[in-house]
Parts: C-alpha cells; sequence; structure tokens
C-alpha cells in the first residue's frame, strides 16, 4: 500500500486534510428498482441492514497497529442454492493481540466470529417490484472458516454445477465444496490447496482448457503477530507500516487433477523465478490469441502480466507490456484490479487502484498484450488521487452500453482529521464513481459520485467489493467489504431504466443436472440492429479480495429491438452464435457438447 513513504507524506497529508439451441429464458421487466422501497431517485441507494445483511467486521484492533487490522474483508457475491438469485459471502477477522484495550473494546454482535454465509431469499410481487430478505445460514451450511479472514474465491472446480468456496486467511486457507443441498464440506487436506502463509487474492480459472478449473492463490508478506514491526509517523505517533519492511510471500499455481485434488505446479509453470506481495488478480485473454492469462497487482513491487504460453507454462512480460511500474519507471501501490473492455473494441482493458497521492492506473489493451498508459487522459489519474483505492470494478451503471468504474476506498496510514476526532480507525474515505462518456466524450470519465447516491460520499474503510445484479431487474449491484465496520449493499436504481440482455454461460450438465459449471473466461459479442457490437466476459475475479456475479450483463443504451444476436467464444477457444435472444430478461447459453 505505501512506496517511498517519506516521498508521498505531503500528498497524503494534503489529500486527507483537504476533503436457440442451448436457450431458456427466465424473465424480469426493465423500470426502476423497488427493491424493499419505493423507487428512488438516487442512482444507488444503501439496503444491507432493510434486507436482512447485517454483518459487522471485526478486524481485531489491539492498540499494536498489527499489520493485518488493515486488509480485510472481502466478499463473494454466488448463487451456491442454485435458486437463481445471487447469496453473499463475507470473511470475518478475530483477535489479533491482547491488551488492556483490546480487551475493553466491544465485541461484534454475530458470534462467533467466523465467515457469514446469507442466501438471498429474492421475491418478485404482482406489481414487479422486488423483495430481498438475507438469511444467515452459515450454521446450517457446514461452513466454518473461523481463521483470520482475507478473502474469497468462487468456482465450480469439480463440476457437479454447484459453486465452490475459497477462502484465503492470515494462516492455512480452506477450500469448502458445495453438496449441492445447501451445505458445503471443507475439503482443504483431502484436496492439496490449504497452503500456509498469508493469502489475499484467489481465482478459479482454467488456464490448460481441460475443462476443469484450476486455482491461483495471491500471497502477500511473509508476516507474524509475533515479529510485527513498529513503524511512526513524521509527528512520531505510532501508525501502520508500509510493505517494504517486510518480505513478499510467494504464490501458487495450483492444477485441477480432475479427480478433486490438486497439484501445486507454481515451479512448473515458471512462477517462482517473480513474484510480490500480491493483492489483485485478474485473469482474461489479454493477447487476445484464445488462451486465458493472469495479472497480479503487488504492494509496492512491479506487477506482473503472466501470458499463458498454451503448454502449462507463462511468461511475465509486465515490462515490456508496460503494466509493471509507472509511467515514471517507478514501482506504485497496487491493490484492487479489473479486466475490462472500457470502449468496445474487443481487448480486455485494465485499471488499477493505487495509494492516495500515485492515483489510479488506467492500462488500454492494443490488442497484442501490450499497453498504453491513459491513466491521465481519461480523467482517471487526477480524480483518485485523494483516495486510496481497494475494491474496484468495471460496471456498466446506467446501461449505456459502455462501462464506468467503482472504486471503494480508505486510508492505509491514519488520517490528521480522523485521529483528531479520536475514531478509532480513523483511515476513512469515501467511495468513487466515474462515468464513461463514451465516443462523444472521447472516451474520457467523469467523477459522478455525487450525482450517484449520499451514501457513495459517505467515508469508511473500505476494502473488498464484489459487482452483480443482486435483485434480478437487469443492472448491477454492490456489496462492500468494510474494514472494522458493517457490511454494504449498494441497490442500483438506474441502470433497468434503459434496455439490457442478460446471459448466463454454461457447459453441458451430466448426471441429474441439466446445467453445468459457469464457464468464467468465456467472452461475448453482442450485436445490435445497428450494426454496434458490444464485447463482454464471463468472469468471477477482479476487483479485491472478492468474487463477482459469473453472469454476463450487458446494457443496450438507447436500443429498443426486442433481440439480439449473441456470439460466444468459449473457454475451450470455440464458439457458437445464438440469434432471437431475447432483451430484457436472462438467457441461459449452454455449450455446444463436443
Amino acid at each position: 500500500m505505501r512506496i517511498r513513504y517519506g516521498a508521498f507524506l505531503v500528498l497524503f497529508v494534503f489529500f486527507c486534510i483537504v476533503p436457440l439451441a442451448g436457450c431458456r429464458a427466465e424473465p424480469a421487466g426493465p423500470g426502476a428498482s423497488t427493491v424493499n422501497g419505493p423507487p428512488q431517485t438516487e442512482w444507488f441507494t444503501e439496503r444491507a441492514e432493510a434486507a436482512g445483511l447485517t454483518f459487522v467486521h471485526f478486524n481485531g484492533m489491539s492498540g499494536k497497529f498489527l499489520y493485518p487490522e488493515l486488509m480485510a474483508p472481502g466478499v463473494a457475491l454466488f448463487d451456491y442454492d442454485n435458486d437463481g438469485d445471487l447469496d453473499v459471502f463475507i470473511v470475518q477477522g478475530r483477535m489479533l493481540g491482547r491488551t488492556p484495550a483490546a480487551e475493553a473494546r466491544p465485541q461484534p454482535g454475530s458470534l462467533p466470529l467466523q465467515g457469514r454465509l446469507f442466501r438471498n431469499d429474492l421475491a418478485v410481487q404482482p406489481d414487479g417490484s422486488r423483495k430481498m430478505t438475507f438469511t444467515d445460514v452459515t450454521a446450517s451450511s457446514g461452513i466454518s472458516a473461523q481463521g483470520y479472514g482475507m478473502g474469497v474465491a468462487t468456482g465450480d472446480y469439480n463440476n457437479d454445477g454447484c459453486v465452490d468456496l475459497f477462502v484465503t486467511n492470515l494462516g492455512p486457507a480452506q477450500l469448502f465444496r458445495n453438496n449441492c443441498d445447501g451445505t458445503f464440506t471443507d475439503v482443504t487436506k483431502a484436496s492439496h490447496v490449504g497452503d500456509s502463509g498469508w493469502s489475499v487474492p484467489a481465482v478459479f480459472f482454467d488456464f490448460d482448457r481441460d475443462g476443469f478449473l484450476d486455482l491461483f492463490v495471491g500471497h502477500y508478506l511473509q508476516y507474524s503477530v509475533e515479529t510485527n514491526l513498529h513503524c511512526y509517523s513524521v509527528a512520531g505517533n505510532l501508525d501502520y507500516c508500509p510493505p517494504h519492511v517486510y518480505r513478499p510471500e510467494q504464490s501458487h499455481l495450483y492444477h485441477n487433477n480432475r479427480d478433486g485434488t490438486f497439484t501445486d505446479v507454481t515451479a512448473a509453470a515458471g512462477m517462482t523465478r517473480e513474484y510480490g506481495p500480491a493483492l489483485g488478480v485478474a485473469t482474461a485473454d489479454f493477447n487476445n490469441d484464445g488462451w486465458i492469462d493472469l495479472f497480479v497487482a503487488n504492494d509496492s513491487q512491479p506487477n506482473q502480466l503472466w501470458i499463458n504460453q498454451r503448454d502449462g507454462t507463462f511468461k511475465n512480460t509486465a515490462l515490456l507490456a508496460g503494466v509493471a511500474l509507472s509511467p515514471e519507471g517507478s514501482v506504485k501501490a497496487s491493490m484492487g484490479v479489473d479486466a475490462g473492455d472500457f470502449n468496445n473494441d474487443g481487448k480486455e482493458d485494465l485499471v488499477v487502484t493505487e495509494l492516495t497521492g500515485q492515483g489510479s492506473d488506467f492500462y488500454v489493451n492494443d490488442g497484442s498484450g501490450g499497453f498504453e498508459d491513459r491513466s491521465a487522459p481519461a480523467g482517471i489519474r487526477l480524480a483518485s488521487l485523494p483516495y486510496t483505492g481497494f475494491g474496484t470494478g468495471w460496471l456498466d451503471v446506467d446501461n449505456d452500453g459502455w462501462l464506468d468504474l467503482l472504486s471503494v476506498n480508505g486510508a492505509v496510514t491514519q488520517i490528521l482529521e480522523g485521529v483528531a476526532r479520536n475514531e478509532p480507525f480513523p483511515l476513512k474515505q469515501p467511495k468513487q464513481l466515474l462515468r464513461n462518456l463514451g465516443p462523444g466524450g472521447n472516451l474520457r470519465f467523469e467523477d459522478v459520485t455525487k450525482q450517484a447516491g449520499a451514501f457513495l460520499a459517505q467515508p469508511e474503510v473500505s476494502r473488498g467489493a464484489a459487482f452483480g445484479d443482486i435483485d434480478n431487474d437487469g443492472d448491477t449491484d454492490v456489496v462492500i467489504g468494510n474494514d472494522s465496520g458493517p457490511a454494504r449493499l449498494l441497490i442500483n436504481n438506474v441502470g433497468s431504466r434503459k434496455h439490457w440482455v442478460g446471459l448466463r454461460l454454461v457447459s453441458a450438465g451430466s448426471g441429474k443436472r441439466a446445467e453445468g459449471r459457469d464457464l468464467v473466461g468465456a467472452r461475448v459479442t453482442v450485436t445490435l440492429a445497428d450494426g454496434r457490437a458490444i464485447w463482454r466476459r464471463s468472469r468471477a475475479d477482479g476487483s479485491y479480495a472478492s468474487a463477482n456475479d459469473p453472469r454476463v450483463l450487458v446494457g443496450l443504451g438507447d436500443s429498443a429491438q426486442p433481440q439480439v444476436k449473441v456470439k460466444v467464444v468459449w473457454p475451450d477457444g470455440t464458439s457458437e452464435e445464438f440469434t432471437g435472444v431475447a432483451v430484457d430478461r436472462y438467457t441461459t447459453l449452454t455449450e455446444r457438447a463436443r
């Protein structure tokens, strides 16, 4: 999170003080959201408590400024019970150090301290309005995530049609297999993925195109509470340390053996030669060769762009590709990351959140795996300078067909104003929404945080952010994990006012299940009547330590056509076209059996 500690202090202080075959359609009409209340004029409204998503994160602050207190929690949006709506999992912390002050600190209401699974019981009313009720089903689910949680990844690793859950920790990670009956089994030991250390981001992706999801686990620093170092601010006060005072920890790549187990192939894949303190991970076909690649955002060390060599190995091309360092040639404090096609040219672009005073990085893909830093001319660098960004994601807020950018923020060293107010965790910053102005605006972005709703401007110590259509009304909502604070549920009220098409991309089912797993990594092109094409990708990764809705949601802007043509490029490189795909509803497209 912090590099060149003294060099960025002036900026930090300044900004902190100055404020078809295989088709199945499910109806869901357009219109403004009316989830748990009347239509709203704000772009986003916060509905966590009203919907029953009552979770408060506990980071175990002891007054010793222990580093892991800064880093969680991640969140996940996934349909664990296959009922068609998105459920929520949030990791939890626990006590790190024991002091009299810590013992006197109020404990959170949701005990015992463990990761929590909330089932979404979405109901569509006769008038078309939607009401969500989240129920804490952790106890009955069999999930026992009682470590000091960091992040989460989701994916159907055993191809049984049910989404599994991987939790990263300060300590051994955990893999929970979905039993397809509402319960999970801890298979960490049996699957051979429970590596120790400090892991934060993780992602399931099929790097060898064999039809089974592999797993990348990003590790952060070599750290223990017993060896925690003491660092001080310029004023001489005890504060959180920068990452460079610790050594980075080796990340791991696991190959799926197709029998419920994994093999660590980090060395065989060529990934042990270069690694850094990983905080963000995004997978996409960055060089358009039909194979999934991997981008790793490292904190205060060069980022990595691992290009798939199509033989089980990867090559780090980040330096030559222009994404390892800043344009000035220095390392930056990369945290969150997401890949998306912001200009609809069929190439996956990158955004990476950074430290206060550095500004987020925006890399435009040239199609061959090379990138141009367009952060400043696109209006992203200046707008993001006051914030330390963590969770981030490309989303089409208003369904105009152009991807916008949301970042959730929170500092990593104490903010002076918060200290003066005696805040127990004085790191709060507001969120930020940047709207893509499209071709008419020369593909620049404008800060629309104020227009987007009062809650976005509310300062919190935000970390994870998961993106998905939680109320199934055709626009993207967001769940935010706040460090030492309540989880937030941001409902989008404006996207569904325009037409849209929703796609779930799945493999052919087997046995009793008609559908297989979500084919994350598949790419789609939606062609409109005027010939305009919109590119999107199915993905659950990206953001920060979080997992997203794998469905593809495409805003159609002012188009009023009732059907669209869709081309899908499946993860194995084959493609199919589907005509007559209905607008303003979700449709499941099933990969043709080979």
